[in-house]
């Protein structure tokens, strides 16, 4: 028997994976991507791609927290001792995208506030980079790499973020993160749902629609495309940061694990789908305002979310604070349940290895993390967030993903045991496919990945940013999680920690 917690329901478990998938860049990257990928063309490397890679990869993470029993780490090292290296590095990688995460939650929690009345202004892009961010270079005119002084109107919000983040995880997985997702995720669609259908019924919504799905066949043979929707896919479910390997250890012996990735997978697609009809539908009836075509006013990630929009529920008819704070309340939610997730991979981490109680491990790693987050929350924090998030996202996460699957497909061979495991305890069953998809397909795409971004980012600078400041800010993290895996690997277990442990007793929770 174990002591290890578990997950109340099956719904509970579903809703906290579908919540960690669901983050920001469901809402502000994936409607660009499309677009800029050739529209309604883009959907079937999409599809392709959520089904020989996503999928796949899900229901193996899924299958190795279930199997083993274990955060990132202890699942690795009961794999093979040798591998555990790998978990820790997944760790400090989710630890890394936890400190700024935060921080943009807090913008978005801000900029609630600000939708009441658009205290933004006509100047959005001005009120944004100026008077609330407060950027170095432009009000100290000092360097790229300045830090600044802490930026009150972004630390204020972000004390409350990690206050909720923290408060959740204190309660533990039942009666904090899942309870925690029975709230945000309905609560998050709801919001999203209103803003979708009002967006829908705006002047120049067809306009917008018809531009992103309108299908550009000449793109779907260019290679770039299809990398593109193996990068979507991979980024926006939350593989290869340690997440869905802890979420599925607290799942009982009786879990359908094949169809909670299928569940999970294209919940989280459609809520992409859902965003892209609710984005583009607005910027329709933004070009139709300005009178200009649609190429003009598409964006993604910030200038979307922090400049793009409050332009437009500036000229919203009727209404715009309300559907400011629906929008930007929507961020908030999706950001929360997802930084919540992340946080948990290094609590378990930290919890399996060092014998703490689940308090001092939020107060250790959900402390530490909140503690260096404030360096975002300075005035040069959105130089330093742009380029660790680039970094640790196409050095960390994208090559930690390579990494794991050509270990557990060619070097500890485990993909056959993780079938049959998966395949034991699941109504829907996979057969040679997914095997294929793991050992050849995802490992060829990642792959490639890996170079392109590689060649790209040796020959020019990141954003142009300064040689100096991508040393320290961007490839020194990507490289210093590597580091830290292997360090935190070496410590020794307990004499009978890798012994996987055996199930507590199920009640009820496949209902």
């Amino acid at each position: 028997m174990e002591s290890r917690e578990q997950w109340g329901t099956r719904a509970g478990f579903i809703l906290a994976a579908v919540g960690s998938a669901v983050g920001l860049g469901n809402i502000w990257r994936f409607p660009y991507v499309a677009y800029d990928n050739g529209g309604g063309a883009f959907f079937i490397p999409y599809l392709f791609a959520l089904l020989t890679a996503g999928i796949p990869l899900l229901i193996m993470e899924f299958t190795m927290g279930h199997k083993y029993r274990g955060s990132a780490p202890l699942s690795y090292a009961r794999m093979n001792k040798k591998t555990e290296w790998i978990g820790w590095w997944q760790v400090s990688i989710a630890f890394v995208i936890s400190t700024y995460y935060s921080v943009i939650i807090a913008w978005a929690m801000a900029y609630t506030y600000f939708a009441m009345g658009l205290q933004w202004g006509d100047d959005t892009g001005g009120f944004l980079m100026g008077e609330y961010l407060q950027r170095v270079d432009i009000v100290n005119k000092a360097e790229v790499g300045s830090v600044g002084s802490i930026v009150p109107g972004v630390f204020i919000p972000l004390i409350i973020v990690w206050i909720i983040a923290l408060g959740v995880l204190f309660k533990g997985v039942k009666k904090g993160i899942e309870r925690a997702n029975r709230i945000f995720i309905p609560t998050l669609l709801v919001m999203f749902l209103m803003i979708v259908i009002r967006a829908l019924t705006l002047e120049g919504a067809t306009l917008g629609l018809e531009a992103l799905f309108k299908p550009n066949w000449s793109k779907i043979t260019s290679p770039g495309v299809w990398v593109a929707a193996y990068g979507q896919i991979f980024f926006s479910l939350s593989i290869a940061f340690a997440i869905m390997i802890t979420y599925s250890s607290y799942l009982p012996r009786k879990s359908d694990i094949n169809n909670n990735a299928f569940i999970t997978a294209f919940s989280n697609s459609g809520v992409e789908l859902l965003a892209g009809f609710g984005v583009f539908s607005a910027l329709g009836f933004m070009a139709t305002q300005a009178n200009v075509p649609i190429e003009e006013v598409a964006t993604a990630g910030i200038g979307l979310a922090f400049v793009v929009f409050p332009e437009i529920l500036n000229s919203f008819p009727g209404l715009n604070g309300l559907f400011g704070v629906l929008f930007f309340g929507s961020l908030v939610f999706a950001g929360l349940s997802s930084l919540i997730s992340i946080v948990e991979t290094f609590i378990a981490g930290v919890q399996d290895k060092f014998k703490l109680s689940r308090t001092k491990a939020v107060i250790i790693g959900g402390g530490l993390s909140a503690l260096i987050s404030i360096l975002f929350a300075t005035q040069g924090g959105l130089f330093f967030l742009d380029a660790v998030d680039y970094f640790i996202n196409t050095f960390g996460v994208a090559l930690a993903g390579l990494v794991s699957v050509v270990t557990v497909a060619w070097v500890v061979r485990n993909l056959k045991p993780f079938q049959d495991h998966a395949n034991a305890i699941s109504d829907l069953r996979t057969g040679l496919w997914w095997r294929i998809c793991l050992s050849i397909v995802t490992p060829a795409v990642l792959g490639y990945m890996f170079v392109l971004n590689l060649i790209d980012n040796l020959k020019n600078n990141y954003e142009g940013y300064p040689t100096a400041f991508l040393i320290y800010s961007g490839w020194g993290v990507a490289i210093a999680t590597f580091v830290v895996g292997f360090i935190l690997a070496s410590l020794k277990w307990g004499a009978k920690d890798l012994e996987v442990a055996t199930y507590s007793e199920d009640k009820g929770v496949d209902k």
